[in-house]
């Protein structure tokens, strides 16, 4: 594969990095005046819709007795839940910090894949995996001033979606994605109609708030368009590295949208996240494989819900 291939990768990721990012932004700006559960709600619908149009123009639906595969609802309750805990944080915690939180779910993934799957990872990985690990003890600087229980949310994020990934990797192929896709869009929003009054109830929205909603669907929708482009046109080895730049996207919006300014804490621990990701992306390249980290750089990066 040429370079010219790789970088065009590389340009494609970024954009589904500034897509993803400026979608939590406008999610967490509309956490302001609406609950977590509207915003799951509208912005659901919109994705929903669009998902669904899809999936039905590519046949998926034809195959809807594969929705009674065990591992598709595993995917769709942790989609679910990594929805809802990663918003709780969002709306409470400034962006860049879970943003930097987010970064270790390709280590995760990878540990995950060691102890559920069976999967080798060498001690090399094993060290960066902790390392990376403390640099989010470092983010999150429990017990200490500044520490917020809703880090705890971000974690649990990273968490459900570790969980949502391993099952990814373990459903059969012959599952359409469009369906998966559809099917978790769906869960998504019925809980955010579920829990709309246990979180406050229906706020009044103007149309400007609802069309940034609607925008905030399709920016996701945008992200992992790019993101899957990225990955079929450019080396996996040299495309996965460029998610970071969601991390620096979400500090820049963070300082301009909401005055937030990352302090030595949350810097020093994002490094040391984003370090031990790429050690661990470059070991998996040294040892031909790439369907642990790297997993995780792919479409299913973050919460599909979000």
């Amino acid at each position: 594969m040429n370079m010219s291939s790789n970088m065009r990768g590389a340009a494609y990721m970024v954009i589904a990095m500034v897509s993803f990012a400026t979608n939590d932004a406008i999610t967490k700006l509309m956490t302001e005046s609406i609950s977590v559960a509207q915003v799951m709600l509208v912005r659901g619908l919109f994705a929903s819709a669009v998902i669904a149009f899809i999936g039905w123009r590519s046949g998926a639906f034809s195959q809807m007795s594969m929705i009674r595969q065990p591992l598709v609802a595993l995917r769709s309750v942790s989609e679910v839940a990594a929805t809802v805990t990663f918003l709780l944080a969002l709306a409470h915690l400034p962006i860049a910090n879970v943003s930097a939180v987010l970064q270790a779910l390709p280590l995760a993934v990878s540990m995950g894949a060691a102890l559920a799957l069976g999967q080798s990872v060498g001690w090399r990985r094993w060290l960066a995996i902790c390392a990376g690990f403390t640099g989010v003890i470092i983010t999150v600087r429990p017990g200490y001033e500044g520490f917020s229980a809703y880090s705890l949310y971000a974690l649990a994020s990273v968490g459900f979606c570790t969980v949502r990934d391993l099952a990814t990797s373990r459903l059969p192929s012959n599952i359409p994605t469009h369906l998966v896709s559809t099917i978790t869009s769906i869960s998504v929003t019925v809980t955010g109609a579920i829990l709309l009054n246990p979180m406050g109830g229906w706020s009044s929205m103007e149309i400007s708030g609802t069309a940034l909603l609607a925008l905030s669907a399709a920016l996701l929708l945008l992200g992992y368009n790019f993101i899957i482009t990225a990955m079929r046109v450019g080396e996996v080895s040299f495309i996965a590295p460029f998610r970071y730049t969601s991390l620096l996207c979400s500090i820049l919006l963070g300082m301009i949208l909401f005055s937030e300014f990352p302090d030595l804490p949350m810097i020093v621990g994002a490094a040391i996240i984003v370090a031990s990701g790429l050690y661990t992306l470059y070991r998996e390249h040294a040892v031909g494989r790439y369907k642990t980290a790297a997993e995780s750089a792919g479409p299913s990066m973050g919460p599909d819900g979000i």
